[in-house]
């Protein structure tokens, strides 16, 4: 299976005055396009040829780095655009999400504050996530491109803090640009309908 640079789904300046349009241009245009054209070169005789992606970033972790790096990177990012959206973000939930993250995370707010304490605290390149791990909502944080899935976790939604994704806006004050992305970016209806599907 050839990776392919999905179209983001909605437009460049869609995002403003969050993540700008050049930020957009620059991570979505670049950074993840050499993702998948060096995924692609990688992925050649390889012995994952004609996987899912799912399955290249789990079976090539710990075993192809270059290949793992690139697919991973992939996987994360067609998530990332759509865990997004213009006007989106806050504490409004979808029921079933939210009794969730009530029960297992101990509330929107304390969610909230340790989602952006993981992405803070990421030391170097990496990201943070709300995950379903047996069963259970967690909060992780993993380094570079590794995600959930290389942990026996189901990825919900995800925050790259590469710089890449908020230098230009943010320069280095990560915890503001993890603070403006839970308040005024997440997409809680792609979150719902992947936590239905791990349910």
């Amino acid at each position: 299976m050839a990776f392919e640079l999905p179209d983001l789904p909605y437009a460049y300046d869609a995002l403003g005055p969050y993540m700008s349009a050049e930020t957009l241009e620059y991570h979505h245009d670049k950074h993840h396009q050499a993702y998948v054209t060096n995924g692609n070169n990688l992925l050649k005789d390889s012995g994952l040829e004609g996987k899912s992606l799912e399955e290249i970033v789990k079976e090539s972790y710990g075993k192809n780095a270059g290949l793992f790096n690139n697919a991973g990177q992939h996987y994360n990012h067609i998530h990332f655009w759509k865990w997004m959206k213009p006007n989106g973000g806050g504490s409004s939930l979808p029921g079933a999400l939210a009794a969730k993250i009530d029960s297992d995370l101990g509330g929107f707010d304390k969610f909230r504050a340790d989602f952006i304490a993981a992405g803070t605290t990421q030391f170097g390149s990496g990201w943070a996530w709300l995950a379903m791990k047996d069963g259970k909502l967690v909060v992780m944080k993993t380094p570079n491109g590794e995600n959930p899935l290389v942990h026996g976790a189901t990825p919900l939604l995800g925050v790259d803090v590469w710089e890449h994704s908020y230098y230009i806006d943010y320069r280095n004050a990560r915890p503001k640009y993890l603070e403006a992305f839970v308040d005024n970016m997440v997409n809680w209806d792609y979150v719902d309908e992947l936590f239905q599907a791990a349910s």
